[in-house]
């Protein structure tokens, strides 16, 4: 349980300090970096952006639309991954970011369902969101539409994550219950945070390993 919590603790440590060093670019920095398929958690990375939004550090506009340009940047390799390399690259880089075919196969029917406005309804979705940019890439969608659908999907779920976090912000310096009540649900939190996040990658792993059998 302790490594678990230092997991956390030292990704959550890392987030908040990039933020806040560096403010509006660290958050599309960030986001660029969960939009590329590396397991570093929006879920973290938005809320703490609308927490400094709080403290009037960052604005909730500004914060939403760092993130969303950050989606868009991320999105570029697994982008070009797909567009240049076809289903052969994404099956033998897609192991590094813990995509194995089952996943490809699922984002690309729904591509090929919903088409191009699949980008836009994959964006407001957690997990799949980050896959979605190799169908994309292998249809060879337009750039253009591919950044437009990227951004505005990504915009409202960067808003979302970043409002909640603003107004757990502006409760935690008002309201001394909300530190009272945090406090004793803190430990509980990230142990579940964490128990979530290691089962996600062990399921990711053995689902690699399976279709590489």
């Amino acid at each position: 349980m302790h490594f678990i919590q230092d997991i956390i603790a030292a990704m959550a440590g890392f987030i908040i300090w990039v933020i806040s060093s560096t403010g509006y670019a660290g958050v599309a920095l960030l986001m660029a970096i969960e939009s590329a398929c590396i397991p570093l958690p929006s879920e973290i990375i938005m809320p703490f952006a609308g927490y400094l939004a709080s403290t009037g550090q960052l604005g909730l506009i500004g914060v939403a639309t760092a993130g969303a340009i950050g989606c868009n940047i991320g999105s570029i390799p697994a982008y070009e991954i797909g567009k240049r390399g076809g289903r052969p690259a994404v099956a033998r880089f897609g192991k590094y970011v813990f995509l194995n075919m089952h996943d490809l196969d699922r984002a690309e029917a729904f591509f090929q369902r919903f088409g191009s406005a699949a980008v836009f309804v994959c964006r407001l979705l957690p997990v799949v969101r980050s896959f979605i940019a190799f169908p994309a890439g292998m249809a060879r969608m337009r750039l253009l539409p591919f950044h437009i659908y990227t951004f505005l999907g990504s915009w409202p779920f960067c808003f979302g994550l970043a409002w909640v976090g603003m107004k757990l912000g502006e409760a935690w310096n008002s309201d001394p219950r909300v530190k009272a009540v945090w406090h004793k649900l803190d430990v509980a939190v990230v142990a579940v945070l964490g128990v979530l996040f290691v089962w996600a990658v062990i399921h990711k792993v053995r689902k690699a390993r399976a279709g590489r059998a």
